[in-house]
């Protein structure tokens, strides 16, 4: 039988509201075009997945506004095929996945907890190469009824100072959205 850690209480499962199923739909639809979008290249529809005056964080530092977000990221998009290649040298194609995705909505508010990984053909033969893996920490807002990145924190749990925990995300997450009501 599992037990809680000394001195910590059960998670409380979070109420949902009536609209929450719609509400994590589009927030996982957000998700799912924030990631196509750095996959193929996309800037213009990167950028849109974030409000105006969104911050990014990730290794290389934090970016304000969508500008600077573009600017940040077609620069790591540079950078990247350094790292991964293909045995001819050329930019190996990347591909992020989130696995799991922990969400909690408080009206036009919101906030997240997910797991990725980032896989390239970068491997011998250009195979398959899993190659990082993290955790995205993201608070949401609602503007003109469409949902939007207003803080994008990207940790790399490999590098050291940028991983998660050691507590558990989704309960930093569910006190973060408490302290906010």
């Amino acid at each position: 039988m599992a037990t809680n850690p000394a001195g910590t209480a059960p998670a409380a499962q979070p109420v949902y509201s009536d609209s929450y199923a719609q509400d994590r739909a589009q927030i996982e639809d957000l998700m799912a075009r924030y990631l196509f979008a750095i996959d193929y290249f996309d800037w213009d529809s990167y950028v849109a997945t974030f409000a105006p005056d969104a911050e990014l964080e990730f290794a290389r530092g934090t970016s304000k506004g969508r500008d600077a977000i573009r600017t940040a990221v077609e620069g790591f998009s540079k950078r990247i095929g350094e790292f991964y290649h293909t045995e001819d040298g050329k930019p190996a194609m990347l591909r992020h996945v989130i696995l799991q995705s922990a969400i909690r909505v408080d009206g036009d508010r919101a906030w997240a907890r997910s797991l990725w990984v980032e896989m390239a053909n970068d491997g011998p033969g250009d195979t398959l190469k899993m190659g990082t893996f993290g955790t995205y920490e993201d608070e949401l807002v609602k503007l003109d009824g469409q949902w939007l990145f207003a803080k994008r924190r990207i940790l790399n749990d490999f590098l050291p100072g940028r991983h998660s925990g050691p507590e558990n995300p989704v309960r930093v997450m569910d006190s973060l959205a408490a302290a906010a009501r």
